[in-house]
């Protein structure tokens, strides 16, 4: 299973989970369709979004839309409550009027971290959240509509309470493109090779035949599933890989570019600086605070 393509395994058909993860937990830089929101319970939780290195104090919540990269850092003496649910579960079709906005754009235009809601929709969305938690971990009568209600209560309350941001986030996949199980496993194919390959030299011819696409059919099927091309992906995963080494790992530039996969260390001075805006050595010292 490929850790940059992130498929949850749930329980039953409901399509929700939710689990404990202590601070030392490390998840590499991974997407999914789900929605996954964080709840810190103890301590600080540190997480890697996009370009920035966001920090979830004890009682904040923060979530992640449909098809946005993350990672979580080492984050000592913490601990987090992670929900995860598939937005199918809320009937959309059926249920949204014209004047509502989709699901997918609620979770993606809306403020994500808690710190910049108001006092009342956080302690209304934690007495959620913890109705969600001893919900899923019991097995009461009714169990899963419990949930369903709270899930329900959840986002009436993101509808008419959360406020809005302008900023559109960078996403591994539009969930309208990924439609079918089939395009998912196609999807988690490739993403397993360059897991296991980003290291070597990979050309799109490499993972085209691995893939058993032509070249051609493989170049449209990536773009039209990820929103940008494989080299681009490539890339980026190499960057990403990066990125975690130099928050995790105190080791010389070299085996930085080694690990990550780029062939040189001028290449990857290179590459990383165009794609963050600053050095490699710089991006380290503002993670470690030495600047």
């Amino acid at each position: 299973m490929s850790m940059y393509l992130e498929m949850p395994e749930f329980d039953n058909n409901l399509l929700f989970r939710s689990f404990i993860n202590d601070g030392m937990t490390l998840v590499y830089p991974h997407w999914h369709k789900e929605i996954e929101i964080i709840y810190s319970i103890r301590g600080t939780v540190n997480i890697g979004v996009g370009d920035e290195i966001v920090h979830v104090s004890e009682g904040e919540i923060y979530f992640f839309a449909s098809g946005e990269p993350h990672y979580f850092l080492a984050s000592p003496d913490s601990e987090r409550i992670v929900y995860q649910f598939d937005l199918s579960i809320f009937d959309e079709q059926n249920l949204k009027v014209a004047a509502d906005i989709s699901l997918t754009e609620l979770f993606e235009r809306g403020q994500k971290h808690s710190s910049n809601w108001s006092k009342s929709l956080i302690l209304d969305v934690r007495k959620l959240l913890h109705q969600l938690s001893e919900e899923y971990e019991k097995n009461n009568s009714g169990k899963n509509y419990a949930i369903m209600s709270s899930l329900f209560q959840l986002v009436i309350l993101f509808y008419r309470r959360l406020p809005q941001s302008q900023t559109k986030i960078k996403k591994g996949a539009k969930a309208s493109t990924i439609k079918y199980k089939e395009n998912l496993e196609h999807l988690d194919k490739i993403f397993t090779y360059v897991e296991n390959h980003y290291e070597e030299s990979i050309t799109l011819e490499d993972v085209a035949k691995f893939s058993g696409f032509s070249s051609y059919y493989f170049t449209r099927f990536f773009k039209a599933n990820t929103g940008t091309t494989f080299m681009s992906f490539l890339t980026e995963y190499r960057i990403n890989q990066a990125k975690f080494i130099l928050a995790n790992e105190n080791v010389p530039m070299v085996e930085v570019a080694e690990k990550s996969g780029f062939a040189s260390v001028k290449t990857f001075h290179h590459v990383f600086k165009e794609q963050m805006g600053i050095s490699p050595l710089k991006y380290r010292k503002t993670l470690t605070g030495t600047l």
